[in-house]
């Protein structure tokens, strides 16, 4: 860890969107990251090009617990690199370890949807390794209830599920604001 972190203004950490796969952490993520004119980070995707192979098939050769091994080292990078705007996978928050880095280097935003919300967005693609199952609702169900309390954790917590995900944009730039975040000028 670096101690020069810790002591950095908000303004001048990274930004991590935390929450439930189907939230909308990436695309508010971009969207947020244009308006703050910072770069952009997926660390689902970041994982893909680190292991060459889809975040599904990492679950299904190697399981969980060797994606979230990765993953942690893939976060730990991003967060060591200029400022951005992060999305982390929804499982990575819920991790201890990783959970203190991002406390320690970045300003964390849990989006928050209802299971509803959730189910219909993440019914449009079939790429969500923990949902293969008969019953993908009640797992999200089960997932929800047992993240739940890291998620709260995050600095900043956002209704995701109302309206646009520009309007969500809006929220999260108004809660930076409150927390003390100042985007910086355009270049």
């Amino acid at each position: 860890m670096n101690d020069d972190t810790l002591s950095l203004p908000p303004s001048q950490r990274s930004i991590v969107m935390v929450g439930l796969m189907g939230v909308g952490k990436t695309t508010v993520g971009r969207r947020l990251a244009a308006a703050l004119n910072l770069p952009f980070a997926d660390a689902d995707e970041e994982i893909e090009k680190a292991a060459g192979r889809p975040v599904a098939d990492i679950f299904s050769d190697f399981g969980e617990a060797a994606f979230r091994d990765g993953e942690r080292r893939v976060i730990s990078r991003l967060l060591e690199e200029p400022q951005a705007v992060i999305a982390l996978g929804g499982g990575a928050f819920v991790n201890d370890d990783t959970r203190r880095m991002v406390k320690d280097k970045a300003i964390s935003i849990w989006l928050k949807a209802d299971l509803d919300t959730l189910m219909e967005r993440v019914s449009r693609r079939d790429t969500r390794p923990l949902l293969q199952t008969e019953n993908p609702r009640a797992v999200m169900a089960d997932l929800m209830a047992r993240r739940e309390a890291a998620y709260a954790e995050a600095d900043i917590q956002i209704e995701g599920d109302t309206g646009p995900h520009a309007a969500t944009v809006d929220r999260v730039l108004e809660a930076l604001k409150n927390y003390g975040f100042t985007a910086k000028a355009a270049e």
